[in-house]
């Protein structure tokens, strides 16, 4: 039986932060990925690397000043993945917000950013509205200004895990997990490589497949229990570009959910929804409800934009179950795992794209009571993100 010290199941950004990670604690790792690097939910975010502005409104303070030091460090680390956006906000006669709101709101962002070279946020003079090209100024009463970050979510997961296989991680892609063995003292995956089984004895296992690890019950031995998690779909749709060089944070007039306007690889795109998600997470595709509602807030706030729907497309987010508006519900990264005491099988539950890192810091350091002690190689913090080569990362 082939061995190892870490499995990591799942080939997202956190999958691949993780093996990263243990890579650079001087571990070996293994990561599984079934179909390809940032085959699901890791290629259909708002490709942004943020702080989440709106999270403040529900207290959040924590994660958003945890993501504002994690964007900044990522603009250091892979600054040709990650470029500095300006947001727009346009408030109206009929927004929800008032512009005090929005102000302190913005100020708040600006003070926990800290010291950058992240331009402050503003509030536009109406002279300033024409560099606006396009937007619905009908009932318009105000413009702020901020910054935050724009990135290629599927290109950042390959760099992050070409930074892992030259730190001696090893891919297995394609490679179909099927079950696992928890005992005492190490673990058993099974795996299967087209019509190949195979197996490999390991100390930990780390569950990074999002949306396809919540149930675990039937896959491993003993049984998980199911996480209270549930599964929120996220639709994006793609249209003509429209001269956009920044991006818009506007509010959906229907509901009052924040929504995304932004240039994006020569088209405009616009996201995202959040409505529950209860079938097989391979079978998702964007409901043309969401896609509607999408299209109408696009017509809203830019009606002379050509909103022809080029493309559509959804990721899964895996957030607590709750009878809550997804929308309002927590973002923090859940880490769960099988028995505190022995932690060998290690679940991520949510999380961020602009938090990967963190996230996989903190899972390696919760595995070190069962793997062996070792010398760090690297600090992710300081390593260099590059745009994965074809040869090094497989389709």
């Amino acid at each position: 039986m082939e061995e190892t010290e870490l499995v990591v199941l799942g080939g997202g950004i956190h999958g691949v932060g993780v093996a990263q990670a243990a890579a650079a604690a001087g571990y070996q790792v293994r990561l599984l990925e079934k179909t390809a690097l940032a085959a699901g939910t890791s290629s259909r975010s708002t490709k942004l690397i943020h702080g989440g502005l709106r999270y403040l409104e529900s207290g959040q303070i924590h994660l958003v000043r945890k993501n504002l030091k994690e964007r900044e460090l990522l603009l250091k680390l892979a600054p040709d993945l990650i470029q500095r956006k300006t947001f727009y906000i346009p408030l109206y006669e009929n927004s929800s917000r008032q512009p005090l709101t929005i102000r302190l709101g913005l100020w708040a962002y600006d003070l926990l950013t800290g010291l950058t070279k992240a331009p402050s946020s503003s509030r536009l003079s109406r002279s300033d509205w024409d560099r606006l090209p396009g937007l619905q100024t009908r009932g318009l009463k105000a413009v702020f200004s901020y910054s935050d970050a724009q990135t290629d979510d599927t290109a950042l997961t390959r760099a992050v895990m070409q930074s892992a296989r030259q730190l001696g991680a090893e891919l297995c892609c394609p490679a179909t997990f099927t079950s696992a063995d928890i005992f005492d003292d190490h673990c058993r995956v099974r795996y299967r490589v087209g019509d190949i089984e195979k197996s490999v004895k390991c100390l930990a296992i780390v569950n990074a497949m999002g949306a396809w690890g919540i149930n675990m019950a039937t896959r491993t031995t003993p049984p998980l229990p199911d996480y209270p998690f549930e599964c929120i779909e996220g639709t994006h749709i793609e249209c003509p570009e429209a001269g956009l060089t920044d991006a818009y944070y506007v509010e959906s007039p229907t509901d009052q959910r924040g929504v995304f306007i932004l240039p994006w690889g020569g088209r405009t795109l616009i996201g995202t929804t959040e409505t529950p998600y209860f079938g097989d997470p391979d079978h998702l595709i964007p409901r043309q409800a969401s896609i509607d509602y999408l299209q109408t807030i696009y017509q809203h706030y830019f009606p002379g934009h050509d909103a022809t729907v080029l493309n559509a497309w959804a990721g899964l987010r895996v957030l607590p179950q709750s009878s809550s508006s997804p929308f309002n519900r927590p973002r923090e990264t859940v880490i769960s795992i099988n028995d505190p005491k022995n932690p060998r099988f290690l679940s991520i539950l949510g999380g961020k794209l602009t938090g990967y890192r963190l996230t996989a810091a903190d899972v390696v350091n919760q595995l070190q009571c069962v793997l062996p002690s070792r010398t760090a190689v690297a600090d992710t913090a300081v390593l260099t993100l590059t745009r994965a080569d074809d040869e090094f990362i497989p389709d």
